[in-house]
């Protein structure tokens, strides 16, 4: 079989398992999450008086769905490391690892490392603790997502030896050290905007979905299976999560996997040196993200609101827009755009 067969099949092949194995124990994760009491707690109508009126239905639905995701890629990526060496060597079975150091060990990494925080902020926030019960501090999280990039950034630079940022139909150019901090901020940028878009049901799943697809068909195209397959299976969970996830929802994604997925495809991104083109691919959180800094800078040096509420999708609900149909749209938009994203990077490298 010739290597790309070979590759798109390994890619589709463990999509579909990891599909499977989210699909399989998600029914045990909703019943442990309502055991548990891991209810989703809406913001009390002083704070957010839009949001607390759109969404009090929704209160005491289990949040920590990400758990869902990253269990499962974390979960898969180990026990076929684990148990392809005892295959007989060059045989299919043994080439189904996709656990590599210079594509897949760093998203790995800091997938869980992110998710084991947010789950913390998850935890925190349905039992009350923290500021006024709602968990950590902003300044706190900020500054461990910022950590977690650091670590990043410092392994592209020292051990990959990357300090090149493409320029689509441009070229490369060599940053040296403003490396480091660029990758920074692409981490941090992504994992908080992927985090405003946490906000209806399907939403996050569906949006991460199309962004993670489209980073999946560049990294096959650059020849990073290892980095494709890493994509498939999250793309595998991502559709198990939404089946429970779609409105109305079983339980709702959380920190621990909108900033965790977040910052992986930042990683994703960088690791395939299609950074310029995350803003295009991702562009609906990007609109998210840009409608909390205009809301919060409109307040605070204006006194007035743009938007009803805000992220953009709260905005929509509070005009009328029923939630599927914001939802499904923002899908349509997602979509769009990443095609539009994937096609650009393919021409990039044809022309």
């Amino acid at each position: 079989m010739p290597l790309e067969s070979f590759e798109l099949v390994r890619v589709l092949l463990l999509s579909a398992v990891s599909f499977v194995l989210a699909f399989a124990w998600a029914p045990l994760l909703i019943k442990w999450l309502i055991e548990f009491k891991m209810g989703k707690s809406i913001r009390a109508e002083g704070d957010a008086p839009v949001f607390a009126k759109l969404h009090s239905k929704k209160s005491g639905t289990p949040t920590m769905g990400g758990l869902l995701i990253w269990v499962t890629v974390f979960f898969l990526a180990v026990v076929l490391a684990q148990i392809t060496p005892f295959f007989p060597e060059g045989s299919m079975l043994a080439r189904l690892n996709f656990l590599s150091r210079s594509e897949t060990w760093l998203p790995m990494g800091a997938l869980v490392a992110s998710a084991i925080v947010g789950f913390v902020d998850d935890y925190f926030n349905v039992k009350h603790i923290g500021p006024k019960g709602g968990g950590m501090r902003m300044r706190h999280r900020i500054l461990i997502y910022t950590f977690i990039a650091v670590v990043g950034a410092w392994w592209f630079h020292a051990k990959l030896g990357w300090d090149m940022l493409h320029v689509p139909f441009v070229g490369d150019f060599s940053l040296g050290l403003w490396s480091i901090p660029f990758f920074i901020f692409v981490i941090v940028a992504t994992a908080f905007s992927v985090n405003e878009a946490d906000g209806l049901d399907g939403l996050a799943g569906g949006t991460l979905l199309t962004s993670f697809a489209a980073f999946a068909i560049i990294a096959f195209a650059q020849g990073h299976y290892d980095l494709a397959v890493f994509c498939g299976v999250i793309l595998g969970t991502l559709l198990a999560f939404l089946w429970f996830n779609i409105h109305p929802a079983s339980f709702f994604m959380g920190d621990t996997g909108a900033m965790s997925l977040g910052v992986t495809l930042g990683i994703v991104a960088l690791l395939t040196n299609s950074a310029l083109y995350l803003p295009v691919i991702g562009l609906v959180f990007v609109l998210e993200s840009l409608s909390v800094i205009v809301q919060l800078f409109s307040k605070k040096f204006f006194k007035k609101k743009v938007f009803l509420s805000a992220p953009f999708h709260h905005h929509l609900e509070a005009i009328g827009w029923p939630e599927p149909q914001i939802v499904m749209r923002l899908w349509v938009v997602s979509i769009v755009f990443a095609a539009i994203g994937v096609s650009l990077a393919l021409l990039d490298v044809l022309l």
